[in-house]
């Protein structure tokens, strides 16, 4: 170790406060980098592992393939397990007490699909061979069937059809009835004998409206004939974005017509074939990187800068006895490799036992509020330690960088005269009058203190813009991922649909259902399609689009809506009502029809698969609206009353979905929708009631012992609950976040401030020597901290709304939806700024008071 490296060792361990400050503050900043890296992987794993619960664990599905092709499907390179799978078609359940699920589904495994899909055995042993079956509990407790393990059963399997159709129906859609009656077919049928060797519960993939309960059989793969198909799930050794290229080669060389992934598990392994999927990841990932390492480069590069500053006249002591530049610049950053060897390891120990400790005790939580079965737990990689040192070191050097340069260009000269730090030139400390005038004369004193220590203020600015910029970003952040995330979903917001096969629910059917024990909350729903021309002026953006390339779709200047006026039962269209601000007296009116109009709708667009928030119209409340409506016996266009907007909302009461664009949902009162209607539109209209329960599944089963065969009923319980999971699941990490960057910010500007106010004990104690009273010193700390948080506020709202764009543009890859703003985030901003930045003073200042004035005169280290 040389002469300077030796030198630079003492001065650290002599000033132990401030070397013991930039320790914690880099230990802070590799303890969040390690946290955050952690944090991220961890959650990746858990939803692999619980999309890998759910829907089975495969990466490639071949469908339709021949023996052949199986066979080079399983030889490829690249193909660690095959899945083979076969659906044997549908059987009618003899006994069945369940009108809506009159089939047994069967669909045969071989044994790598009873190791890789969530088949949960409850009793008895799984198949064995192509004749044995295990069959859902289901049946016994919904159906009321009863098969015993050992009973042989005899079932004739084939396809659903639609009469007068010839795309068989699959366990996604729901029985079709019409009046009444079942209005499908088995088609294709084959006899099959089987041996019942036991029961599985419910798989999670077999939705609630199937019409079919879930029965599993054994695919033998070595007895499969040449002309027999099967599915191939195939895992494969090596997860990566070749895999989409190298399956599809697969498929073209081997001529499979069809082929599928699994993007639910692929998604969270990092890998899309989506553009804009990868478009929208890769910018938010170096924007989120990217915010990380500057708030960690500004919580080190200031303890650096402010020790340079400290330092000046040592360096310029070696300056003065022969030290070259380049000795000088090396000592800094022989200073930051120490202070890296010891705070990197720490802060690694650190950010993993937080995150530890965090998943611990938010890990019950997560499972009973968001219903999953696995655990969170703490996944340490090679490359998530990487990635955290990488970035540590990458950030020290950073921060070490300008405070070694500017260390290089100190001679004796300028550290025997500071003239580095402390700017004398009449013109730089020059303050405006109206300073003095306003606030006092120590106002003007901390005003020209933050002009003669320039670099100590601009560092603490510095600070604090990066603490606002890391809030507003990271808030934005998450208040767009809840936005695309909203988008994304299907917006179910009850658990039961109930609808008549005829199109009206009966009064008393409603009661009964409406009463039942477990309901804890209903809406009735009437619903009537019509029409209206809408003035070009007033459709949506991406109709306008349309119309500009084609103008032959307007008529007199106007466009085509279809309208979905919904009613809703009094109790629920008050409490609507006064959730969106309409008056309920004016829309139960039937002398001056009014409605709410919702005129923001969501959906998906097939082209360019991104997901839209859009306008559905642009219009004002007080307008109104020109219904139409087309006769079906005549097919004349008729002219409805013309109804009054009430009010304009987004928000959608239960059961209401989004309209596609060019449609549009307005909600009004049964007295108002009696005035619109004629007689032969009376049988047009389609009554729904929508449920919420606290046990959705008994509710089920409780409307369907009514034996009312005229009811449907869709169980949306499960979806409605994955939905809310998402959201919920991305709430806690995101908030979490926030609640990390917001302690590191803080931290940041308390260890800026406090440092700088150490460094400044010799000029407090010379303006204490001069005069200066307790109450004025107060003073001037105050307005000091009020330049701060002003001049930190002027250049961190620009910033971060530079930042903030950028992240937006990055999202509309895939979502499209207006500009959020955040105002409430920057209020909260404004007022913490100048909190912190007050508490930060006051703090410090605290401990200068009780300073000696001549031991502070003296003082050289901190």
């Amino acid at each position: 170790m040389n002469i300077v490296n030796k030198l630079t060792v003492r001065h650290l361990k002599e000033n132990k406060r401030r070397t013991l400050v930039t320790i914690i503050g880099v230990i802070i900043s590799v303890a969040m980098l390690t946290a955050v890296a952690t944090l991220g992987f961890s959650f990746f794993d858990l939803m692999k592992r619980q999309t890998i619960a759910d829907s089975g664990e495969w990466h490639v599905l071949y469908k339709n393939v021949n023996k052949e092709q199986l066979q080079k499907i399983k030889n490829d390179n690249e193909t660690e397990a095959a899945v083979i799978s076969k659906d044997l078609g549908y059987a009618s359940l003899k006994g069945g007490q369940n009108t809506n699920k009159p089939y047994l589904f069967i669909k045969a495994y071989n044994s790598q699909g009873f190791k890789k899909f969530p088949i949960e055995l409850s009793k008895g042993r799984l198949p064995k061979t192509a004749n044995e079956v295990v069959i859902s509990e289901a049946i016994a407790s919904d159906a009321k069937a009863e098969y015993k393990i050992g009973e042989h059963v005899t079932l004739d399997a084939g396809e659903r059809f639609v009469k007068g159709s010839d795309n068989p129906l699959d366990q996604s859609k729901s029985l079709r009835m019409e009046n009444g009656k079942v209005t499908e077919t088995l088609k294709g049928k084959t006899t099959r004998h089987y041996t019942v060797v036991g029961y599985i519960k419910r798989p999670i993939w077999e939705p609630t409206w199937a019409p079919g309960y879930t029965v599993i059989s054994y695919v033998d793969e070595t007895i499969i004939e040449a002309n027999d198909q099967v599915n191939v799930a195939v895992i494969l050794k090596k997860v990566n974005n070749s895999l989409f290229a190298h399956a599809e080669n697969i498929a073209k060389k081997n001529k499979i017509e069809s082929v599928q992934f699994n993007y639910d598990l692929l998604h969270y392994y990092g890998i899309s074939n989506k553009p804009g999927v990868r478009s929208t990841i890769l910018p938010l990932s170096v924007i989120i990187i990217g915010v990380i390492m500057i708030g960690s480069v500004s919580l080190i590069y200031n303890a650096f800068a402010i020790s340079v500053s400290e330092r000046s006249r040592h360096l310029g002591m070696l300056a003065s006895v022969g030290a070259t530049k380049s000795q000088k610049r090396n000592s800094v950053f022989f200073e930051g490799m120490i202070i890296g060897l010891i705070s990197i390891p720490a802060g690694i120990i650190c950010g993993l036992a937080g995150i530890g400790i965090t998943f611990r005790f938010i890990n019950s939580l997560i499972q009973g509020a968001l219903g999953i079965t696995e655990r969170l737990t703490m996944i340490i990689t090679p490359l998530s330690l990487l990635i955290a040192c990488a970035v540590s070191m990458l950030t020290i050097f950073v921060s070490t960088y300008l405070p070694a340069v500017r260390a290089s260009k100190i001679t004796a000269i300028d550290a025997i005269r500071q003239t580095i730090d402390v700017k004398l030139t009449g013109k730089t400390v020059k303050t405006s009058k109206f300073v003095r005038k306003l606030f006092g004369i120590e106002a003007e004193i901390g005003l020209k203190n933050l002009k003669r220590n320039k670099r100590r203020y601009h560092a603490t600015v510095f600070s604090l813009v990066i603490s606002i910029v890391l809030f507003l970003v990271v808030s934005f952040f998450t208040s767009n991922l809840k936005e695309s995330l909203k988008l994304s979903q299907d917006g179910v917001n009850y658990d039961i649909q109930v609808s008549n096969n005829y199109g009206k629910l009966a009064d008393q059917s409603i009661q009964t259902i409406a009463n039942l024990h477990d309901v804890t909350e209903y809406s009735i729903v009437n619903e009537l399609t019509v029409n209206a021309w809408i003035e070009e002026t007033s459709i949506a953006r991406e109709l306008k689009e349309i119309v500009n390339k084609d103008k032959s779709r307007l008529k007199d200047g106007k466009y085509p809506y279809n309208i979905t006026i919904n009613t809703l039962n009094d109790s629920n269209l008050k409490a609507y009502a006064k959730a969106v601000g309409a008056d309920y007296k004016q829309l139960t009116d039937p002398k001056h029809l009014a409605a709410i109009v919702i005129d923001t709708n969501y959906y998906k667009d097939m082209e360019t698969e991104k997901y839209v928030e859009t306008k559905a119209i642009h219009t004002k409340p007080g307008q109104s609206i020109g219904l139409t409506y087309t006769d079906g016996g005549s097919e004349k266009e008729v002219n409805l009353k013309k109804v009054k907007i009430a009010a304009l909302t987004d928000q959608y009461p239960m059961g209401i979905f989004s309209e596609v664009v060019g449609g549009l949902n307005i909600i009004s009162s049964k007295q108002v929708m009696d005035q619109l209607i004629n007689d032969k539109m009376k049988d047009e209209i389609y009554t729904y009631l929508f449920l919420k329960s606290s046990n959705p599944m008994k509710t089920q089963q409780e409307i369907e012992e009514m034996k009312d065969h005229n009811l449907h009923v869709e169980n949306m319980y499960q979806y409605r609950k994955q939905n809310e999971q998402k959201v919920m699941l991305m709430s806690v990490f995101s908030y979490g976040f926030i609640a990390l960057i917001s302690v590191i910010s803080i931290a940041n500007i308390f260890n800026t401030i406090s440092t700088g106010i150490s460094l400044r004990k010799r000029e407090f104690a010379m303006l204490k020597s001069v005069g200066i009273t307790p109450k004025g010193f107060n003073k001037m700390m105050n307005y000091e901290s009020i330049f701060y948080g002003m001049k930190a506020l002027i250049f961190g709202i620009p910033i971060s709304f530079a930042v903030m764009y950028l992240i937006y543009r990055s999202m509309m890859n895939k979502f499209s939806y207006g500009f959020i703003f955040p105002w409430m985030s920057i209020i909260y901003v404004i007022a913490a700024v100048f909190v912190i930045v007050i508490s930060a003073m006051l703090n410090s200042s605290a401990k200068i008071k009780k300073e000696n004035i001549i031991e502070a005169l003296k003082q050289e280290n901190i």
